[in-house]
């Protein structure tokens, strides 16, 4: 009889693992689908814009490139801080407008570099995501310790780039890409083994999708971050 029970035990447990287990899989990959579905909006809009010289002059050749550029940024604080009181729907409309503006933003890299390298440098930062993120997915090591490490540097390559923008140095700027791309490359794993144990806390639903939208904005700013960061060693210049 206590035999039969532990079996049962034994076998309930294991069935909830793989459950458990089942439903990560699900949540991990919708956060991914919606950071690609992020990433292909903006790099749509980003070439539509950069083909209209008209539209290009209009928003960068005026005040309204600062719009532009800061309006991403914008909305990201506005998630970031109003999430909880929004419903579903709207952070995941607010996600896409903020993909599509980033796209917008980001248009000036298809004039300032090649189609080929900009595709070259898109694969070598996907590679490089995939398999960051594929380890903080699956690694047992607790990385919060390299993860706040992580975050000191990105607040120093942040001040540096700020630095640089009055002294226009090429050698700061070289040790500002090659930290950018090491910070971000960490910060992928980091952010997915965040992302991972976020979902092992049972919410609502709603709750759990907001959080597979916030885990796709992370890891769409990793990936961008890294891939205009490695842009500066592997791009073309027209």
């Amino acid at each position: 009889m206590a035999f039969e029970t532990l079996r049962r035990t034994a076998t309930g447990a294991e069935a909830q693992g793989v459950a458990i287990d089942l439903g990560l899989r699900s949540y991990m990959l919708r956060v991914y689908n919606y950071m690609g579905s992020g990433l292909a909006l903006t790099g749509i809009v980003a070439l539509l814009v950069a083909s209209n010289e008209a539209l290009m002059q209009a928003l960068f050749g005026s005040g309204l490139m600062w719009v532009v550029m800061l309006a991403p940024l914008a909305l990201v604080f506005f998630l970031s801080f109003r999430v909880q009181k929004m419903s579903l729907t709207a952070v995941q409309t607010t996600f896409w407008l903020y993909a599509g503006l980033m796209g917008a933003a980001l248009a000036p890299v298809f004039v300032v570099y090649t189609g080929a390298s900009i595709a070259r440098t898109f694969f070598i930062c996907a590679a490089t995501f995939a398999g960051m993120s594929l380890y903080g997915y699956t690694t047992k090591k607790d990385l919060s310790g390299i993860g706040s490490f992580l975050i000191m540097g990105l607040w120093g390559l942040i001040l540096a780039s700020l630095v640089n923008l009055f002294m226009q140095s090429s050698m700061l700027q070289f040790v500002i890409s090659a930290a950018g791309v090491l910070i971000f490359t960490g910060l992928t794993a980091w952010d997915t083994q965040k992302i991972k144990e976020l979902y092992l806390e049972s919410d609502h639903h709603e709750i759990a999708g907001k959080k597979a939208v916030m885990g796709a904005l992370t890891l769409y700013m990793d990936f961008l971050n890294l891939f205009l960061m490695l842009l500066r060693f592997f791009g073309d210049r027209r």
